[in-house]
């Protein structure tokens, strides 16, 4: 519209449109403020979001297959050596087993024990076989395959005495898992989000699909440390790489709707073990999904804010356009220019390589380091501690796998209204400390209240899965974009280690039953009142260098965020100033 004396009259909505990018454009904006120009929360974020959702999904397949794959069906030592004639083969084989295997105190027959000759006197009198000599199986082991048609168990015979090795499995694959963050913690740090999201899948497709096919126990066991050392990749950096592309009011949807997808993996589990019971065809069907993972990689986009950090401007630009093109935001991302990008994050050295060793070099990333890494390590070893000792519902190993699958689902939602109503730090030391409550009720309630014990466990695993919802997103919004992923792959490894301590914690019910819950109780609730140390992160600017977190500053939303945040829909009651 043009007045009389020719000037071109500007609209008064044209002028909000446009007003914050050119009131800012000459000063050092925030990624926050881009993003919120660009719709951080549209459909370009959650295009994103199905992508990765595709690979997380994998995730809990390979980290609880050893539920299955490694599960130890009913055996009994084979007692084909025994047959000594026209007598034993008359005999039915209820009768074979009882003359050829000793019972046990509850009067079970043996797993692990066989008689040297046929017992045929037990026919007339069982009461009494411990004076009978008895010898480890001779000839192996029979196995019901009712449940299972094989597992790793059943194929390498790793029961007896060898159960430990079945064990050490999953020992094998956390391990990898413990390196694999580090690893990937540094590279994507240095060369960015997606092109390790890639060697990621790259390394879990092939070792996974490997292990399919091992020949040996061996070979197995080392497959399986580097397939626990490419999912590691997976899970740290599509949780980054999500929480880089929204805004700060959005952060905790993101958080918890990732987590979801653990849960949706969990219960799949269940449903693919149920259907294919034996255990290579089992670890293709969970592996199969990183291919179409692999596919839809294309369509990711690099972390806009890794770029600016690391001086790549033209990089972050065109991503940045793809974004506003993506949501309908056309015209404000024609207004975002390379040199308003340039001057979003100061670093003083762009080239400068970060490690983690920049995790310590001063003083506050000291104090997040310390108190994270024991913030991961509680949370592993309390959950872990959990899921090993919770009492069973007394159903079938599928169904009972898929409804501690389903319980996670309402604490996550749960959780996700409490990040946002109460903030991150209280609602981290919140479920640890009402984790640990439960954990102490069931230790002091009788065990003939098993009603009342039943759903106070399922109540503190639920806390349990609750503290470890929250704990990624504390995390991720605790560290500076320039070593973000050292900071999550520092923490991953301390959580594998809680992961390690949790079965050698059980065994401890040898010396005192309850022990085991009296230690992991101690841990829930200790952990989560050092986490008040840590600041609330709640409506908080992301730290993009470590001078963020160093230097005093007031920690507020973007302006932009604030206009959102003004609405009548979304008051906003946390927006504090405190250090960072």
């Amino acid at each position: 519209m043009l007045q009389e004396n020719g000037e071109r009259k500007t609209s008064p909505h044209m002028e909000h449109a446009t007003g914050h990018l050119s009131a800012v454009s000459d000063t050092k904006m925030k990624f926050e403020d881009v993003l919120a120009e660009l719709d951080d929360f549209g459909g370009y974020q959650m295009m994103m979001i199905a992508l990765l959702f595709i690979p997380r999904i994998a995730l809990p397949c390979h980290f609880l297959l050893n539920n299955f794959m490694a599960a130890e069906p009913d055996h009994h030592c084979d007692i084909g050596g025994l047959d000594d004639g026209e007598v034993f083969r008359n005999l039915t084989q209820d009768q074979r087993l009882k003359v050829s295997i000793p019972a046990q105190e509850d009067g079970t027959l043996s797993s692990c024990k066989m008689f040297t000759e046929p017992q045929f006197h037990l026919l007339l009198n069982s009461s009494n076989t411990t004076e009978i000599t008895a010898v480890p199986c001779q000839r192996g082991w029979v196995y019901d395959k009712s449940t299972f048609a094989s597992t790793i168990a059943t194929e390498w015979d790793l029961v007896c005495d060898m159960k430990g090795m079945n064990k050490a499995t999953a020992t094998f694959f956390f391990i990898g898992v413990m390196f694999g963050a580090v690893l990937f913690g540094a590279l994507s740090d240095r060369f960015g989000r997606k092109s390790m999201l890639l060697l990621s899948y790259v390394l879990s497709i092939s070792f996974g699909f490997a292990s399919a096919f091992s020949k040996s126990y061996l070979m197995f066991s080392i497959l399986r440390f580097f397939t626990g050392l490419g999912l590691t990749g997976i899970s740290i950096i599509t949780y980054v790489l999500s929480i880089e592309w929204v805004g700060i009011e959005n952060r905790a949807f993101i958080g918890v709707l990732g987590s979801m997808s653990w849960s949706l993996g969990n219960m799949l589990l269940a449903g693919f073990a149920y259907l294919v019971n034996e255990w290579r065809f089992l670890v293709i069907v969970i592996t199969s999904p990183l291919g179409l993972a692999v596919l839809t990689w294309w369509w990711l986009p690099e972390s806009a804010r890794w770029l600016l950090v690391n001086g790549k401007v033209k990089r972050a630009h065109r991503y940045l356009m793809k974004c506003g093109s993506f949501n309908n935001k056309t015209e404000s991302a024609s207004k975002i220019k390379l040199q308003t990008l340039a001057n979003i994050v100061t670093v003083d050295d762009q080239n400068k390589k970060y490690t983690y060793l920049d995790l310590v070099r001063t003083a506050n990333m000291r104090k997040r380091v310390a108190l994270t890494g024991i913030l991961w390590c509680g949370v592993a070893t309390t959950y872990y501690g959990i899921s090993l000792d919770i009492t069973s519902f007394g159903l079938n190993i599928y169904l009972t796998h898929f409804i501690y699958a389903v319980i996670e689902v309402p604490a996550k939602i749960l959780v996700y209204l409490s990040l946002n109503k109460i903030g991150r730090r209280k609602t981290q030391v919140g479920t640890l400390i009402l984790t640990g409550v439960c954990i102490a009720i069931n230790i002091i309630v009788p065990k003939d209240m098993w009603y009342f014990r039943t759903t106070v466990a399922v109540l503190g695993k639920g806390m349990s899965e609750a503290s470890f919802t929250a704990v990624f997103l504390y995390t991720t919004e605790l560290y500076p974009t320039v070593v973000r992923q050292n900071g999550l792959g520092f923490c991953s490894f301390a959580a594998r280690l809680g992961v390690s301590v949790a079965p050698l914690i059980i065994l401890l019910e040898d010396v005192w039953k309850l022990l085991p819950q009296v230690i992991i109780c101690s841990v829930s609730i200790t952990t989560g009142l050092l986490a008040l140390l840590l600041p609330e992160t709640h409506n908080e600017l992301l730290p993009e260098t470590i001078e963020d977190v160093e230097q005093t500053r007031k920690s507020s939303i973007s302006p932009s965020a604030q206009e959102k945040s003004d609405s009548p829909l979304k008051p906003l009651t946390n927006n504090v100033i405190e250090k960072c």
